[in-house]
């Protein structure tokens, strides 16, 4: 047997004491979800055109440093 004399709390108050932490466990995940999506919304990088990466030559030597690939003329 146990040493510990067996009181039971009272069961209406266990039950508005786990809604109410509940609640309150939903409300926290709520706001931090918001937060954490409007964080990452904010650090999205701007669309970036792709330039074209693929070079084609009829059979001359080609230097792609004298190109001015991307950035015009």
């Amino acid at each position: 047997m146990s040493s510990r004399p067996l009181v039971k709390p009272p069961k209406g108050m266990r039950k508005i004491e786990r809604w109410l932490v509940g609640v309150a466990m939903g409300i926290t995940a709520f706001v931090l979800e918001k937060l954490v999506m409007r964080s990452v919304k904010k650090k999205e990088p701007e669309a970036v055109v792709p330039t074209a990466s693929t070079l084609t030559s009829k059979g001359g030597e080609v230097d792609l440093e004298d190109l001015h690939l991307g950035k015009g003329f």
